[in-house]
């Protein structure tokens, strides 16, 4: 009996895809500074996505160096074929990218392939399970490129494969587009910060005086009196359970818990590793024993801005890190009484907001992750379906004709 449908084919890679590209180069020369040519490194894709902030950056004549078999292009596949092995991300911007070292492309020959079908088959479980059978044996796990073009995709008609690709993009779409909206109003609620309380028009302002450049009744005040930095508890990934709790360390987000150490958002700093890190939780959390959370009476929103102006990091210890003594002796501007409670007032709808866009966003995301393995595997049928392509699918139809006439 056969796994998938009868009108279902299997091709390897090399087959139906005009590209199987890996990085050209062993590691690039980076710089310092800004420039619009940006690295994809394997940090940088994850979970289906990839995220280029904090991307590093090329000048123009290694981007042109790096690039001279393939310049990625909006729509591309790229997979991680080392350290780790086997993750996904799809090139949603129109930025200038090459491939860093241990990544490759795959574009589809837009005929036989899809561009995102393929982009949803090398998540599924059948080409991840491929992925992982050519790793094993190694010291390292990794994929050489001719293994890769060897991978067996399993794929029904050209058209069924894009009514699938366009089921599951409508899901990313909305979650990207969800995404967009939790970044505005997290400016919005940081702009609203700095315009009371960095450059003092906050309501008022204009009949308010000021001493020596500062607005009467606002206080310098030493950290401590603000606030108290309470100790995380170690918790091992092994000993971790299941669950939806966000377990934090000094770079952010290192696992999931059952069970929260706060039960509250909150504010959490980097003690060891990424020393003075600020993190804000928008949900009960965990944080570990290399990271201190925040207890204060005063509006966690507004401390959370506030900190991003202290200076953590102990340079006169061997070690840089976060000693809670030094830390404490810090000075900060605090502001006259009521004007946090306004600015809490104001900006608490918009992490309400936040919050709701991020639960929307998890609920969209389990619902692609349990429609995914039975679509890309002909167990759901979409064959007798008008399906709508969403718009991030409309422009890559278009390209990937203009590819196949060529």
């Amino acid at each position: 009996m056969s796994l998938f449908p009868d009108s279902w084919k299997l091709a390897e890679a090399r087959e139906i895809c005009s590209q199987i590209v890996d990085c050209v180069n062993k590691t690039a020369p980076v710089v310092d500074y800004e420039t619009p040519y940006k690295m994809i490194r394997t940090t940088n894709v994850k979970n289906g996505r990839i995220d280029l902030s904090g991307a590093r950056c090329v000048d123009e004549a290694t981007f042109i160096k790096w690039n001279r078999r393939l310049t990625p292009r909006k729509g591309d596949v790229v997979l991680t074929r080392e350290a780790p092995l086997g993750d996904i991300g799809l090139i949603r911007t129109d930025d200038k990218v090459f491939l860093g070292q241990r990544t490759m492309i795959f574009r589809a020959d837009g005929i036989n392939l899809d561009q995102r079908f393929l982009y949803y088959s090398l998540l599924g479980p059948t080409l991840q399970a491929q992925i992982s059978a050519l790793g094993s044996g190694s010291t390292v796990e990794h994929v050489r490129v001719p293994d890769a073009e060897r991978l067996v995709i399993p794929h029904p008609p050209i058209g069924e494969q894009r009514k699938i690709a366009g089921l599951l993009s409508a899901y990313d779409d909305l979650i990207e587009n969800n995404k967009r909206r939790i970044t505005l109003l997290e400016n919005m609620a940081e702009e609203i910060y700095r315009e009371w309380f960095v450059r003092f028009r906050f309501p008022g302002w204009q009949e308010a005086d000021f001493e020596k450049g500062l607005p009467a009744g606002w206080s310098i005040k030493r950290l401590n009196d603000i606030l108290a930095l309470q100790y995380g508890k170690a918790l091992k990934s092994e000993d971790r359970v299941e669950g939806t709790v966000p377990v934090y360390g000094s770079s952010g987000v290192v696992g999931f818990h059952n069970e929260a150490l706060v039960e509250r958002p909150g504010i959490i700093v980097g003690r060891k590793g990424n020393v003075g890190a600020i993190h804000w939780s928008d949900v009960a959390f965990y944080p570990i024993d290399t990271v201190y959370y925040v207890v204060s009476d005063l509006s966690e929103h507004f401390l959370y801005y506030l900190l991003h102006s202290v200076n953590f990091i102990n340079n006169d210890a061997a070690v840089p890190g976060l000693n809670r003594k030094q830390a404490y002796s810090n000075e900060v501007l605090v502001p006259k009484s009521g004007l946090i409670e306004q600015f809490e007032e104001l900006v608490k709808p918009l992490y309400d907001q936040k919050r709701s866009l991020i639960k929307m966003n998890d609920n969209l995301e389990k619902t692609k992750n349990q429609l995914l393995p039975r679509l890309i595997s002909g167990k759901l049928s979409l064959e007798n379906l008008d399906i709508q392509f969403p718009p991030s699918m409309q422009g890559a139809q278009s390209d990937s004709a203009d590819e196949a006439a060529a």
